[in-house]
Parts: structure tokens; C-alpha cells; sequence
């Protein structure tokens, strides 16, 4: 019990984080292009994780068997996921981008189905019918664009390929650091991204990049919402199933949504805190069952 909680707190704070991350990406990615935001954020975030790892004495082995889960890890969660993640979010809105990929857990389902044979119990189908339908009538209080709709396929594939990333994150040996995993995976992410991203980088502004709002971003997003929050939900999927750790996943639409409305003026009204009640209420018979 005393690990589903700690792992309960992990994700939640993980999924919290992003939340708040689809603001910051609607604001930065106006200076800074999707890719070339990815790559600096992974620049940041490797630079974070390999300080960390080095003050904290980490073993920094893999074994050979395991090379090419790492790779499609990176592959799959850290460069085509948060890719279309972040272009999805400059085509929509932060509201929007924090909803549509909180469809996540269902996907997580699936392919923990599929690949762990993880078996879905009556409580845990509860569960996520009680949060889907929270991020619904969250769903239902906003005004979509129909021109957004582009936007939107993007962050859907970004959300299915979280999933598979967080199903797959499951079959990495328990003895490996999760400081070491993450800062592979995303070392996998920089050296696919780099042969497109350097011929772009001369071409940033450089004088708006210095704006405290942007640099500031950019820091936050390298160090808090990609190194810490990676870290974060890597060792919660760890300590719990993966489809039930899916679905902490929809405390990112409610701080997401939150944020939109505080910071960029985007409208809620009491439809958001109904969703978010049924939200965490389904969360909770997950932690209840574990």
C-alpha cells in the first residue's frame, strides 16, 4: 500500500506538471518552433538529468539485451509522441492539447491488455469510465475551433504513442535508475532530432529567445516538466499497473484546462468542476484497488 501511494503521488505530480507544460508550450512555441522547441528541451533536460546522475553516483550500464527497448522507448515516447505533441498544441489551444491527450489512459488500457495481459477489472472499467467521462463534460465546456481539427490528429497520435511508451517503460528491468533510462531515451530523441534541427537553429530569433517568459520557459520545460516529470512517471509506472497508473494521467486536462483559464483567458464554467470531481473520484477507487 505504502508504494501505491507513493507511486499515486509520483504520477499525479508527473501528470500535473504537463498539465501546466501545454501553457507554457502555447506561449514559448510562438518564438520557438515545435522542433527546434523539442531539441532545446532536450538539450536542457539531458544536460539536468547527466548532473544529477553523476553527483548521485549512478551505474550508467545497459545491458546489450535491453539497447533496443531503450531505443524504441525514445523513439516512440520522447521524439514521436512529444513531437506531434507540441505542434498539435501550437495548431489548438493549451485547453485543447491538455484534453485530447488525456484520452491516453484508454489507450494505455489496450496495449497493457495486448502486450502485459494485464487483465481490466470491473473497478478499474469504473475507474476509467468515471474519468473519461469527467474529461467529456470538460470537453463539452470549451468551443472548439472546427479549424483546429489538424491540431487536434496530431495530439491524438501524440497520446497513443504516450501510451505505448508507457506500457512498453513497464518491461525495463526494475534494477535499472530511472535517472540512467530517461537519460538514454532521451539522448535516443536528441541524436534522431539533431541531422533536422541544426540546419533550423541559426535561424531563431535569439533576441526574443532572451525575453525572461521564453528563457524561463524553456527552462521549465527542460528541467521541471521533461527531466522531472519524466522521472516522476517513469518510477510511478513502476510501482503500479499500467493501465491503472493511466489514470492519473487526467489530472493533466483538469491543471491544464486550469492554467488556460487563469493565465490565457481561455473560458470554463461549473462543467469544468464537475469533470474534475469525477476525475478524481475514479482515480481514487484505482489507489483503492491497488
Amino acid at each position: 500500500m505504502k508504494n501505491t501511494l507513493i507511486g499515486s503521488l509520483y504520477l499525479s505530480l508527473a501528470a500535473s506538471i504537463w498539465g501546466g507544460m501545454y501553457v507554457v508550450v502555447k506561449h514559448v512555441v510562438g518564438v520557438v518552433p515545435p522542433l527546434e522547441l523539442v531539441w532545446i528541451r532536450y538539450v536542457i533536460a539531458i544536460t539536468a538529468l547527466l548532473i544529477i546522475g553523476l553527483v548521485t553516483k549512478q551505474s550508467w550500464r545497459i545491458d546489450k539485451r535491453d539497447m533496443l527497448l531503450i531505443f524504441m522507448l525514445g523513439l516512440i515516447g520522447n521524439t514521436l509522441s512529444i513531437l506531434t505533441q507540441e505542434a498539435g498544441t501550437m495548431l489548438s489551444t493549451a485547453q485543447m492539447g491538455a484534453i485530447i491527450t488525456s484520452t491516453t489512459p484508454a489507450f494505455r488500457v489496450l496495449f497493457a491488455r495486448i502486450l502485459l495481459k494485464e487483465k481490466l477489472t470491473l473497478k478499474k472499467a469504473v475507474s476509467l469510465l468515471l474519468a473519461t467521462v469527467g474529461v467529456g463534460i470538460i470537453v463539452g465546456a470549451g468551443s472548439f475551433d472546427p479549424s483546429l481539427q489538424l491540431g487536434g490528429v496530431s495530439l491524438l497520435i501524440a497520446a497513443l504513442t504516450w501510451a505505448l511508451m508507457s506500457v512498453l517503460i513497464k518491461k525495463v528491468p526494475g534494477h535499472y535508475s530511472q535517472i540512467v533510462v530517461t537519460f538514454y531515451t532521451i539522448l535516443v530523441a536528441i541524436v534522431l532530432l539533431t541531422p533536422v534541427t541544426i540546419s533550423r537553429l541559426p535561424e531563431l530569433d535569439v533576441a526574443a529567445m532572451m525575453h525572461p517568459s521564453i528563457w524561463g520557459g524553456l527552462l521549465y520545460l527542460g528541467v521541471i516538466s521533461t527531466a522531472c516529470g519524466f522521472l516522476l512517471w517513469n518510477r510511478g509506472l513502476q510501482m503500479l499497473k499500467a493501465s491503472s497508473g493511466g489514470l492519473f494521467f487526467f489530472f493533466q486536462p483538469v491543471v491544464g484546462t486550469f492554467l488556460g483559464w487563469l493565465l490565457l483567458g481561455e473560458q470554463i464554467g461549473l462543467t469544468f468542476w464537475i469533470g474534475t470531481i469525477l476525475i478524481f473520484i475514479g482515480v481514487l477507487l484505482v489507489i483503492g484497488e491497488e
